[in-house]
């Protein structure tokens, strides 16, 4: 049915095919569960054409559910048209990545009502709880975070009427048995970090992509015994709360210890002299790795 480009994050873009069953079937569980879309709702999904998030939630979800799509052309990101846009036209569902969030908050919320907003969800990068905080102070709204790939459609999220936990991805998708597992691809307990994993034994998820075109040996890396790689870090909680980490390959390991940037960033992030941060690794000749904040 469809081709999609990787983002690259790990080496160069992959063609990743999907066929009718994972972006039909697949998108539904997204538009009913996450998005909570129905007929009567008008929908602006953010994300750029350029990502395949925008056919996500700009084309398949609300389709399926009959909703109405809000588009706005925008040249670049301004969060005043935004605030504007969101208190002038009836859009009922709004999602956003948490960058563009954390430049809304910044703004004085306090200018701008949101007669119809009902729901709003966040995906694309992990979100700060701090801002969370903020926008719920100030718009009375909770942001609902999703957690997916180009590879998967929507992975895990917090779904409408379940409890928010602020910096959690929230729990698996129904449409996934997901883990997170260890080296040899056995499940963790609670609490212990290890790599996210979909489980595809002895049946192969439906809203699970086909294939790498062209690449089996590409196709064939992501498997770890009964097991899908995403190629992230998580912890997984007792109550099925899903904690992202980071990146496999973005893991800082400094004097033994393995440390997660965004974990980091986060804690930055709540001095309130910090607009915005980054973590990533520098070489060290005696602890391996440093941190070096930007």
């Amino acid at each position: 049915m469809t081709i999609y480009f990787t983002s690259g994050t790990t080496g160069s873009p992959k063609m990743t095919e999907h066929n009718q069953c994972s972006y039909g079937l697949g998108l539904t569980v997204n538009g009913r569960y996450w998005l909570d879309l129905t007929p009567s709702d008008v929908f602006w999904n953010s994300t750029d054409t350029g990502w395949a998030k925008s056919a996500w939630s700009s084309v398949f979800a609300p389709w399926i559910q009959g909703s109405c799509v809000f588009a706005h052309y925008m040249p670049r990101f301004d969060p005043t048209v935004f605030l504007e846009t969101l208190t002038n036209y009836p859009v009922t569902t709004f999602c956003a990545p948490p960058t563009a969030y954390r430049m809304l908050v910044l703004c004085n919320l306090a200018n701008y009502k949101f007669k119809s907003l009902q729901h709003c969800v966040s995906a694309g990068e992990p979100m700060n709880p701090q801002v969370f905080e903020q926008w719920k102070a100030s718009t009375g709204l909770d942001i609902y975070e999703g957690y997916g790939q180009t590879e998967t459609v929507l992975i895990c999220g917090t779904f409408k009427g379940m409890k928010i936990k602020p910096g959690s991805m929230g729990k698996a998708s129904p449409a996934y048995d997901v883990q997170v597992i260890d080296a040899d691809g056995n499940i963790l307990p609670p609490d212990q970090e290890g790599d996210i994993g979909i489980r595809i034994a002895p049946q192969k998820p439906f809203s699970l992509f086909s294939h790498y075109t062209g690449d089996p040996v590409k196709t064939a890396s992501t498997q770890r015994g009964d097991f899908y790689l995403t190629g992230d870090r998580a912890i997984k909680d007792k109550e099925g709360y899903f904690w992202f980490v980071g990146r496999s390959d973005d893991v800082i390991l400094s004097s033994g210890y393995r440390i997660g940037p965004f974990e980091i960033e986060s804690a930055l992030m709540e001095h309130p002299a910090v607009i915005e941060s980054a973590v990533v690794s520098s070489p060290d000749s005696v602890r391996g790795e440093v941190i070096s904040c930007l």
